[in-house]
């Protein structure tokens, strides 16, 4: 196929006549309408979606149900304000509590986007604490607004010409075990190192009682779609735990169904205090819901707040995602991601660029290299195979160095997931060829 078509080519000049040359935008393509897994551009050229507009059309796109529950809301009120009540955020923030990682009872503040949510996180863990300090991880990412932006530590891009940033985080490095950045004492995993380092920090940098918060997504996103050990997230809470901090769960790429349950720390039994989730939630409309304990969730009437959080026909989309999730869309994450990894073993068998593959459920990363003895990463290879599953019909999107995401719709099935890697095979094959 011809790509950019005419129509595309034409409203790419348009956009970057008007649009913030700030958006990272990848390889032209140029959305008309979608269903289900599949999307056609402006001229009418079909592809097959693994990226699912950066893993947050989770219901598919145009999923029938959602936009019944929009267009069905839409002509009784579009909006009231966070000042007045209404019953469908009521609705959207007791579904959220049933479902939250913690046995506690939860209280939900709703935002437009995982970036908002994040920040809400800061301030309430200010706020109930009372110490100023945070944690963060390298390769993490939590949002380019400030507070958010600061903690975000997966391309220093994000944060040149920006400084100063919020005072008072520090990071760490993630525990990834492909790429261990900390030195292992014997009977360590990468994990336990990240903890013994932590602990270093407390006694010859960080005071434990000033850290506020430790925010980490349990899955990185951004950064690689790296998998922690599975004792590390249970040794953080227990350090939390002794030294009176509130342990965060960035979930807002990998929550919602992803990683075939509700949330991706529930893969690791651990309960944070606060939860922060948005892309998912809505199947694309712009909501997003920071998740708190009850008793953490101290402050008084008016010290946060926005106009557009609540926004009926977002909720509205996030109660019949939530529904569609639960009653599905979850279970099938679960059963065709562990089908997915298994072919795609099968795939990195075939392919010496693919150096490890890696992921739970329906958020899977491929990261390659140039070769697996050195373990260096091939970014430019990698991004010759993303263009060139575009050219073939397939859309996907690279994070870390040099990783490709798996993260479909949750309703993807195997005969669709065997399409895909079809194309993504073609387009390995064709970079390991040509590329450099």
């Amino acid at each position: 196929m011809k790509l950019p078509g005419d129509k595309a080519q034409h409203l790419i000049l348009r956009d970057q006549q008007v649009i913030s040359p700030s958006y990272p935008r990848g390889y032209p393509f140029v959305m008309d309408h979608g269903k289900g897994v599949y999307v056609w551009d402006v001229d009418g050229n079909r592809f097959l979606d693994f990226a699912a507009g950066i893993a947050v059309n989770s219901t598919g796109h145009s999923h029938p149900d959602v936009v019944k529950a929009i267009q069905e809301q839409a002509e009784k009120f579009i909006h009231i304000s966070s000042d007045f009540y209404h019953a469908k955020w009521i609705e959207l923030a007791e579904y959220l509590n049933r479902i939250a990682p913690f046995k506690e009872d939860a209280v939900i503040f709703q935002t437009n986007s995982g970036t908002e949510s994040v920040e809400s996180a800061l301030k309430l863990a200010r706020y109930h604490t009372g110490r100023t300090q945070f944690i963060a991880f390298m390769g993490g990412f939590h949002g380019r607004t400030y507070g958010s932006v600061t903690l975000t530590a997966s391309k220093a891009k994000y944060h040149h010409g920006f400084y100063p940033l919020m005072n008072g985080v520090t990071h760490v490095p993630f525990p990834d075990p492909y790429r261990p950045i900390l030195q292992t004492n014997p009977s360590e995993d990468i994990g336990d190192a990240t903890i013994r380092y932590i602990e270093e920090l407390f006694i010859h940098m960080l005071p434990p009682q000033d850290v506020a918060g430790i925010i980490i997504e349990p899955i990185q996103g951004e950064g690689g779609y790296v998998v922690p050990p599975q004792t590390f997230l249970p040794q953080l809470r227990e350090l939390c735990n002794r030294y009176g901090i509130l342990l965060i769960a960035d979930e807002v790429q990998s929550g919602v169904g992803r990683t075939g349950k509700w949330w991706a720390i529930e893969n690791f039994d651990v309960e944070p205090d606060i939860v922060t989730s948005a892309k998912g939630i809505a199947s694309g409309m712009p909501l997003g819901a920071m998740i708190a304990r009850k008793s953490i969730t101290t402050w008084p009437k008016g010290a946060h707040g926005n106009t557009y959080g609540g926004n009926p026909l977002a909720c509205v989309a996030g109660l019949e995602t939530l529904r569609l999730i639960e009653n599905g869309y979850m279970k099938n994450a679960a059963e065709v991601g562990t089908y997915c990894l298994l072919k795609l073993a099968d795939l990195q068998s075939n392919h010496p660029s693919i150096g490890v593959v890696r992921g739970i459920g329906l958020m899977i990363g491929i990261e390659f290299v140039e070769n697996r003895e050195s373990r260096k990463p091939a970014e430019q290879l990698r991004d010759i195979i993303v263009d060139k599953a575009f050219e073939l019909g397939l859309l996907t999107l690279g994070c870390g160095t040099s990783t490709i995401r798996v993260s479909p719709p949750l309703c993807i099935t195997r005969e669709e997931i065997d399409a895909g890697l079809a194309i993504l095979d073609q387009a390995i094959t064709f970079a390991e060829k040509n590329g450099s």
